[in-house]
């Protein structure tokens, strides 16, 4: 994993009193709240897909600048599905799918396989990401 202070892209989101929003303020919106059920807003499996979906687009569109000239075609589509495992605890099944306009079978397999390979949540590589959970008093 490279050094953290090398990496160039950052974002810190704040979820809180029925939002979630960026720290920039450029994004906020009402979450979904499992202790009111009538509150209206953004599920968990929502922020799931949109999240891997984004986060995929950016690869593939990389990724197909590589292959066409067509980048600005692609579409990615991820569907996002969470669940409880017997001891209570929650799994993620998230699939995702790339398209690309004008692209033949052979093209758009070799942006599929590019932009999966370079995005950090790859399919084949879990090990490429990590996520830490801790208290939040400074300690990291």
């Amino acid at each position: 994993m490279p050094d953290p202070s090398s990496w160039p892209n950052e974002a810190t989101a704040t979820a809180s009193g029925g939002h979630v929003r960026t720290n920039d303020g450029d994004w906020s919106t009402p979450l979904a709240s499992p202790l009111a059920p009538h509150c209206t807003g953004l599920t968990p499996e929502q922020l799931l897909a949109a999240a891997f979906a984004s986060c995929l687009h950016h690869a593939a569109v990389e990724a197909a600048g590589e292959i066409t000239d067509e980048a600005h075609t692609v579409q990615v589509t991820a569907e996002a599905k969470l669940g409880r495992d017997d001891d209570g605890r929650y799994r993620a099944d998230v699939h995702a799918s790339i398209s690309s306009a004008g692209l033949s079978r052979e093209q758009l397999a070799d942006l599929v396989e590019y932009a999966d390979r370079i995005w950090p949540f790859s399919s084949s590589d879990a090990s490429r990401h990590r996520l830490t959970v801790a208290p939040a008093d400074g300690r990291r």
